[in-house]
């Protein structure tokens, strides 16, 4: 998992880039040190194909950003019906730039 991020002003932007597929960013807000955006990422589940609304919040420190991942919601694609998941406890991760 890698991102891009763009920022104007209080606005985040920018891509999610996973092993096959990029998905943007959405509802990307700063604030000072905090950062909060969503990704709805498409997730296949048996013969299904889901609609995963990811939140991820976190802050800065030390010059890196610290991310909490929580599945917010899945709905089947195309279908707008909500699909069955168990939410968890987030995950948390530091992200480092890469120049």
């Amino acid at each position: 998992m890698a991102f891009q991020f763009a920022q104007k002003g209080a606005v985040l932007g920018g891509k999610l880039y996973g092993d096959f597929q990029s998905t943007p960013i959405s509802s990307g807000i700063v604030a000072g040190e905090l950062v909060t955006f969503v990704v709805v990422l498409a997730e296949q589940a048996g013969n299904e194909i889901n609609d995963t609304k990811i939140r991820f919040t976190g802050r800065l420190i030390s010059g890196e950003l610290e991310l909490t991942r929580e599945r917010e919601s899945s709905t089947r694609a195309g279908a707008k019906s909500g699909a069955f998941f168990r939410p968890g406890p987030g995950q948390v991760f530091r992200l480092k730039r890469l120049v």
